[in-house]
């Protein structure tokens, strides 16, 4: 139809700048990024690392400040509301930055990777498809590659990024069930799981619950994990794997087996050479979780703790812990790229086979998801920008954190050194004068340095006199701040042992 003379294409009623994906979108988003960062500078606590006061006075504020649950006829604007949330978070968040903050398995970010995951969330990439990722495609391939050669993996080795650690040991246990139902002549991907007759999965008595989790979500159940006992070191004894795997029958599928490199509590790295050899005679899929651990091989001191890793069928790692991404950024290695077989899709709307065969595809067969952002983004800036030199470099500075924390805490006589520091995490008690109740009181330490908001600091249960001995409560360091100092270290050292006596004191006042 042709158009009426003089009539003018219609105007949109929205700016160009609604959209971070434009030119003048993205110059947006990062002047009010800036802004966000003078808002965040005004409202940063002193002090400490976790705003004071207890969990119910926090939550409270936030939801105060937030407003009613509905939502408002007419927002606040861009800027207003960005500005409302960042005073809300650094106000009444928990700053990782702070060399206090010292409790889990969560690093600080690096200022590159955040800037390259503001970029990939701009551009809003997906990973399923070429036309959906294009150029993203090729940062992820390029990360999987950096990565298999830093673990020492074949040249059929493949990988693919996933929402969290948890979620790539699942994926190692889905294609390692599929392998063993597969020896066993069933297909599981079409049939189920129920003409596999008893399955049984080897890991750790320490590994992470995540492999009870994945074995419950495969149908395999959590009655299928055998927990192996562990030596002095808190390392999975061989013999005792090699004795369970000897005593199957013929009625039991052993699926996997589950090496653990970098126990959350103790950074623990079992035996991975001698339980490759032992799991590669019985012929069962070896699975490594190297969530916490993996980033070792940065460090020329540290990386020779996870020789063996090589020989592993699948790998678990977390760039989000020893390599300081924002979460998540975990990653699924495995030594054969047809492991990936049992996810193939072929989709008419995503990936048909003509496109296939023209170079039209993504990476929508290796993964669970299939809308997947571009995490590869922010670990591949932060790998190219320091090498493994750098990287090296904060690895061994929060090792030595954890070194210093060890010996401080050795030479406390009012604490008592539970484990040393393998990678970057230390376990210690605060002894008190009644045995008795040295639970109730570490557990109190810790909420006091909560609800006080002066130290952030870890909690666990285990076995402070070794293999057979009860489980205790005990604190946990976790150190992942490479610009934290020893003189860091000896303060928050001097915050527990203040935090102690306190709770002494209001212990026995309420017993009197």
């Amino acid at each position: 139809m042709t158009p009426l003379t003089g009539t003018r294409p219609p105007l949109s009623p929205f700016p160009p700048t609604l959209l971070a994906g434009s030119h003048e979108g993205l110059a947006e988003v990062l002047a009010t990024l800036a802004e966000a960062v003078d808002t965040a500078s005004a409202a940063r606590r002193p002090g400490g690392p976790v705003p004071a006061g207890t969990p119910a006075e926090v939550l409270a504020a936030a939801s105060r400040a937030l407003g009613p649950e509905e939502l408002p006829a007419e927002g606040l604007g861009p800027k207003a509301a960005l500005q409302l949330l960042t005073t809300l978070l650094v106000e009444g968040g928990i700053d990782l930055s702070h060399p206090r903050a010292a409790a889990h398995l969560q690093p600080p970010s690096l200022a590159v990777a955040v800037a390259a995951d503001t970029l990939a969330s701009a551009q809003n990439a997906s990973l399923d498809t070429y036309d959906s990722g294009a150029s993203a495609l090729a940062v992820e391939r390029w990360l999987i590659g950096v990565l298999i050669r830093l673990a020492g993996l074949g040249e059929r080795a493949d990988g693919v990024l996933t929402p969290g650690g948890s979620l790539s040991n699942l994926m190692g246990l889905l294609l390692a069930r599929d392998a063993a139902a597969l020896r066993r002549g069933v297909d599981a991907r079409a049939q189920g799981v129920a003409a596999l007759p008893g399955p049984v999965v080897f890991c750790s008595e320490l590994a992470h619950f995540s492999t009870h989790r994945a074995c419950a979500a495969l149908g395999l159940g959590e009655a299928a994990v055998r927990p192996v006992p562990v030596d002095e070191r808190r390392r999975m004894r061989p013999d005792a794997l090699a004795a369970a795997l000897d005593a199957l029958g013929p009625d039991r599928t052993p699926v996997a087996v589950v090496a653990t490199a970098g126990t959350t509590d103790f950074g623990s790295v079992d035996p991975l050479p001698e339980i490759a050899e032992i799991a590669a005679g019985h012929g069962v899929w070896m699975h490594v979780d190297a969530a916490y651990g993996f980033g070792a091989l940065f460090s020329r001191r540290l990386a020779g703790r996870l020789a063996g890793l090589e020989l592993a069928d699948s790998v678990t790692l977390d760039l989000h812990k020893i390599g300081w991404q924002p979460a998540a950024t975990s990653v699924l290695l495995v030594s054969d790229t047809t492991a990936f077989t049992s996810l193939d899709r072929e989709v008419a709307y995503l990936n048909p086979v003509d496109d296939t065969e023209a170079g039209y595809d993504g990476l929508l067969g290796r993964s669970l998801q299939t809308t997947r952002r571009p995490d590869a983004v922010k670990a591949a800036a932060t790998l190219l920008a320091y090498g493994r030199g750098g990287m090296g470099r904060m690895v061994d500075a929060c090792h030595d954190l954890a070194r210093h924390a060890e010996r401080r805490i050795a030479a406390e006589p009012a604490l008592e050194l539970v484990a040393p520091a393998e990678l970057t995490t230390v376990l210690f008690r605060y002894r008190g004068a009644d045995p008795a109740a040295s639970d109730e009181l570490n557990g109190a330490l810790r909420r006091l340095l909560l609800e006080s908001g002066t130290a952030l600091i870890g909690r666990t249960e285990a076995r402070a006199g070794g293999p057979g001995s009860p489980k205790r409560v005990c604190l946990k360091f976790t150190l992942l701040n490479p610009t934290a100092t020893t003189a860091d270290i000896d303060g928050l050292v001097d915050t527990v042992l203040d935090a102690g006596r306190t709770c002494e004191r209001l212990i026995e006042e309420g017993a009197a």
